[in-house]
C-alpha cells in the first residue's frame, strides 16, 4: 500500500468516523471470510476508524488455515504462530447495522506488514479478477441468492420455525413480523432488496438483492447474512446458512447470478447465438461451465456440500447448461420478453452457503476470463432433467466429494494462475483437512457437526 492510498483510506475513515459519531454509533465490526467460509471479526471503536483504515488492525495469518472446528492446519504456506497481518476496514463500504444498534460494519482488505496485499485475501483476489476483465474492456454484474433455515429449537437442535408448505403464504404469515424486520434491517443497511419469500426446505426463507459489481456483491452477502443472524437472535430464533440442515432435506444454496457487459451492453442478450447469447457471453459462460468441477472446491467447500449436490434437488449436480433448467448447473435466465437487455444472466446453481463469497467471485471471474481467451463454446443445451439422460448423451455428473473437487482444482492451470499458487494450495490443504475431519462420519453426523458453522 503506497502513501497516497494510505492517505486516501485515512481520509475516508475520518469522514466515516465523524458520521458515525453524529449517529451515535460506537463501534465498527471489521470482517473477513476465511478459507472455510467462516466470517471472522475484529472490532474497533468508531473513534479509531481513521487509524484502522490507514494502518490496519492486527490479525494472525494462521486463520487462513483454520478448519470449521477452529483447528489450524500446517502447510507449505502456513505461518503458524509467527507473523501478523493488517486488516484495513474499507470505510467506503461501511454500513450502519440496523439490526445491531450502536454498531457499524466494514469489510477488511488484508495486507502484510510490508504493505503488500496478502496472497490469501479473497477480497483482493476478487478485485484483481475484476481489473483483469476491465483491462480487456469487460465488466460484470453479479448477485447471490441468500437462503437460510430458521429454527425455533433450543441449543443445537433444529426445529423449523414455520410449518407451512413450500413457498406458501402460511410460512410468510407465521413469521410476518420477523420477515418484515429482516427486510427493514437489510434495507436500512443500504442494500437494495429485490424480493424476500418462503423457500422449499423446512423452515427455509430466501432473500434476493440487486446485482452490483462482483466485489460489492460479495460484501453484500456478508452484510445480509450477519443482519439476518442478528434479527433472528433478537426474535429468539436461530438462522443457519449451512449447506445441509437436515440430512434428508434439500439444504441451503448460494446461487450466483452473473452477466458479462461491454460498452453498457449486456452480452448475455442481443446476440446471434442460442437464446440470444453473444459470442463473448457464450465464451465466458463456457469457461465457467468447463471449470465447474474445479470451482466446486471453492463454491461447495464443505463435506456437507456433497449431501446437497445430488439430482432431483435443483442443486445443479450435472455439468450442463440449459434455458431456465433448474437441474442444470448453469441455468440461462433470459428474463421476460423485452427485458433481456437488462435482466439476462447465468445462474450457477451448484454453490452453497459454506462458500467464501470473495473466493467464489474470484474463481468464477477467472474461469470466465479464461473462456473468453479460449473463445470457448458451450455444448448443446439440455432441456430436460439431466439425471434422466443416459451416458450416451455425454453429460457428466459434477464431483460427489471434496477430494474429487480438490483434484480438479489442482489440475486447473488457469485458476491457479489467476488465484495464485499460495491461495490454491491453501484451499486444497483446508479442503483435504476437512475431508479427513469427517472421514467415516455418517450423514446425520456430518450435518449435525456443520449445521451451525455458517
Amino acid at each position: 500500500m503506497d502513501e497516497a492510498e494510505r492517505t486516501r483510506r485515512a481520509q475516508a475513515g475520518r469522514r466515516a468516523a465523524e458520521e458515525l459519531a453524529a449517529r451515535g454509533v460506537s463501534a465498527v465490526a471489521v470482517t473477513w471470510v476465511d478459507t472455510s467460509g467462516v466470517t471472522r471479526v475484529k472490532a474497533v471503536p468508531s473513534s479509531r476508524l481513521e487509524h484502522a483504515a490507514a494502518w490496519g488492525v492486527g490479525m494472525s495469518p494462521a486463520f487462513d488455515f483454520c478448519m470449521v472446528d477452529d483447528s489450524i492446519l500446517k502447510g507449505r504456506f502456513a505461518a503458524g504462530p509467527v507473523g501478523d497481518l493488517r486488516m484495513h476496514p474499507d470505510a467506503d463500504r461501511l454500513a450502519v447495522l440496523a439490526a445491531l444498534p450502536g454498531w457499524a460494519w466494514a469489510p477488511a482488505d488484508r495486507y502484510g506488514l510490508d504493505g503488500e496485499r496478502h496472497p490469501h485475501d479473497g477480497r483482493g483476489l476478487a478485485r484483481r479478477a475484476v481489473e483483469r476483465l476491465a483491462a480487456d474492456g469487460y465488466g460484470v454484474r453479479a448477485s447471490f441468492e441468500i437462503e437460510w433455515a430458521l429454527s425455533a429449537g433450543h441449543g443445537d437442535e433444529f426445529v423449523p420455525a414455520c410449518s407451512g408448505p413450500a413457498y406458501g403464504m402460511t410460512r410468510l404469515m407465521e413469521q410476518a413480523d420477523y420477515l418484515r424486520d429482516v427486510l427493514d434491517a437489510v434495507t436500512a443497511s443500504g442494500v437494495a432488496v429485490d424480493q424476500i419469500h418462503p423457500e422449499y426446505a423446512s423452515g427455509q426463507y430466501e432473500i434476493s438483492v440487486a446485482a452490483s459489481d462482483p466485489v460489492a456483491a460479495a460484501d453484500t452477502v456478508v452484510l445480509v447474512r450477519e443482519t439476518i443472524r442478528a434479527v433472528s437472535h433478537r426474535h429468539g430464533l436461530r438462522a443457519t446458512f449451512a449447506p445441509m440442515v437436515l440430512a434428508d432435506g434439500v439444504g441451503n444454496g448460494a446461487h450466483v447470478h452473473i452477466s458479462l457487459w461491454r460498452d453498457g451492453l449486456n452480452l448475455m442478450a442481443g446476440g446471434d447465438g442460442r437464446y440470444g447469447l453473444t459470442q463473448p457471453g457464450e465464451s465466458f459462460a463456457a469457461g465457467v461451465l468447463s471449470r465447474l468441477p474445479a470451482l466446486l472446491a471453492i463454491g461447495a467447500p464443505s463435506a456437507a456440500s456433497y449431501l446437497r449436490l445430488i439430482p432431483f434437488h435443483w442443486a445443479g449436480a450435472f455439468a450442463c447448461w440449459g434455458w431456465e433448467n433448474r437441474e442444470a448447473a448453469l441455468r440461462l435466465v433470459t428474463g421476460a420478453a423485452g427485458d433481456g437487455a437488462r435482466a439476462a444472466n447465468f445462474e450457477i446453481k451448484s454453490f452453497d452457503g459454506a462458500a467464501n463469497p470473495y473466493l467464489v467471485m474470484a474463481g468464477v471471474l477467472a474461469a470466465g476470463h479464461a473462456g473468453l481467451g479460449e473463445k470457448a463454446v458451450l455444448p448443446e443445451p439440455v432441456d430436460v432433467n439431466p439425471a434422466k439422460l443416459g451416458p450416451e448423451h455425454g453429460i457428466a455428473a459434477l464431483p460427489s466429494s471434496l477430494e474429487e473437487a480438490v483434484r480438479a482444482l489442482e489440475s486447473d492451470d488457469a485458476l491457479e494462475e489467476a488465484l495464485g499458487e499460495a491461495m490454491v494450495r491453501t484451499i486444497c490443504l483446508v479442503r483435504r483437512g476437512e475431508a479427513a475431519l469427517f472421514d467415516g462420519a455418517g450423514e446425520e453426523e456430518v450435518v449435525a457437526r456443520t449445521r451451525w458453522i455458517h
